[in-house]
C-alpha cells in the first residue's frame, strides 16, 4: 500500500464512521473554527491581502469545499479558487454544496498546475496525516512550486501526537521549517485541545478563553509563511 492509499483508507472509515468529531453542533468544535478564522482574518489583514480579491487561492486536502468556500467573506472570487482532494466522495460533495467553486481528485505530491500559479495556498490539517517523510517532502515542493513570488502559504496543523489516532502525527514548528526552509513568517499556536474544548458542556464560552490562554493547551500551529520575491 501506497502512503497515499493509507491516507485515503484511513480517511474512507473516518466518513464511514457514525457522527463526526468537528460536528458544528457541539460548542467547542464551534469556538474552535471561529477562533481560527478570525485569526486567519487577521493574518490575511495584516498581510495587506483583504479583501483578497482577484488572487488565485489554491486549497490541497480541499475535503468539502467549506474552508474554501468561506474565503469569500474576505473577497475571494469564485472562479479564482480550486480545491485539490484525494477522495473522489469528498470531491463529489464539495462539488454539489459549492458549484461555483473548482475541485479536482488528485494527489497533492503532483499538481497538475504551472509554477509561481497561485498567490495563496492552503494546507489545513494536510500534513498531520502524512506519516512518510518522502511524501511530506514531495507535497511540500509542490507546494513551493505553484506559489508565485510574494506569495504566502497559509498553514494550519496541530503539533501534538494524537493518542488515539495512529494514522496522523503531530507536526512542530521545527517540522514546519524544515519542510518549508525558504519561506518566512511567523507562526502561532492557536485552538484548545479539540478532546478537551467538546468537552465543556455549558461552560463553553466562559471556559474557552481561559483554557486558550495557557500556552501548553493550545494544540495547533497556524500562520501565513511568505515565498521571499526573488531580487531582480
Amino acid at each position: 500500500m501506497t502512503e497515499a492509499e493509507r491516507i485515503a483508507r484511513a480517511y474512507e472509515q473516518i466518513d464511514a464512521g457514525a457522527g463526526s468529531r468537528w460536528d458544528q453542533s457541539n460548542a467547542g468544535n464551534r469556538l474552535i473554527l471561529e477562533e481560527r478564522r478570525r485569526l486567519t482574518t487577521r493574518l490575511l489583514t495584516e498581510a495587506g491581502w483583504v479583501p483578497l480579491g482577484e488572487r488565485r487561492i489554491l486549497e490541497i486536502g480541499s475535503g468539502g469545499g467549506g474552508e474554501l468556500a468561506w474565503l469569500r467573506e474576505l473577497g475571494a472570487q469564485a472562479g479564482r479558487m480550486v480545491g485539490v482532494e484525494l477522495l473522489p466522495d469528498r470531491v463529489a460533495i464539495a462539488n454539489r454544496a459549492h458549484p461555483q467553486l473548482e475541485f479536482h481528485v488528485g494527489n497533492a505530491e503532483h499538481l497538475d498546475f504551472p509554477d509561481g500559479s497561485f498567490d495563496l495556498v492552503m494546507a489545513l490539517t494536510i500534513f498531520s496525516s502524512i506519516l512518510d517523510e518522502a511524501m511530506a517532502a514531495n507535497v511540500a515542493a509542490e507546494v513551493y512550486r505553484v506559489l508565485r513570488p510574494g506569495g504566502g502559504l497559509l498553514w494550519y496543523d496541530f503539533r501534538y501526537d494524537s493518542p488515539a489516532n495512529r494514522h496522523v502525527r503531530g507536526v512542530s514548528r521545527r517540522r514546519v521549517r524544515a519542510l518549508f526552509p525558504k519561506l518566512k513568517g511567523e507562526l502561532h499556536t492557536v485552538t484548545v485541545l479539540p478532546p478537551l474544548a467538546r468537552r465543556l458542556g455549558p461552560l463553553t464560552a466562559a471556559t474557552y478563553p481561559l483554557l486558550a490562554a495557557v500556552p501548553v493547551l493550545r494544540s495547533h500551529v497556524a500562520g501565513i509563511l511568505r515565498k521571499v520575491e526573488e531580487p531582480s
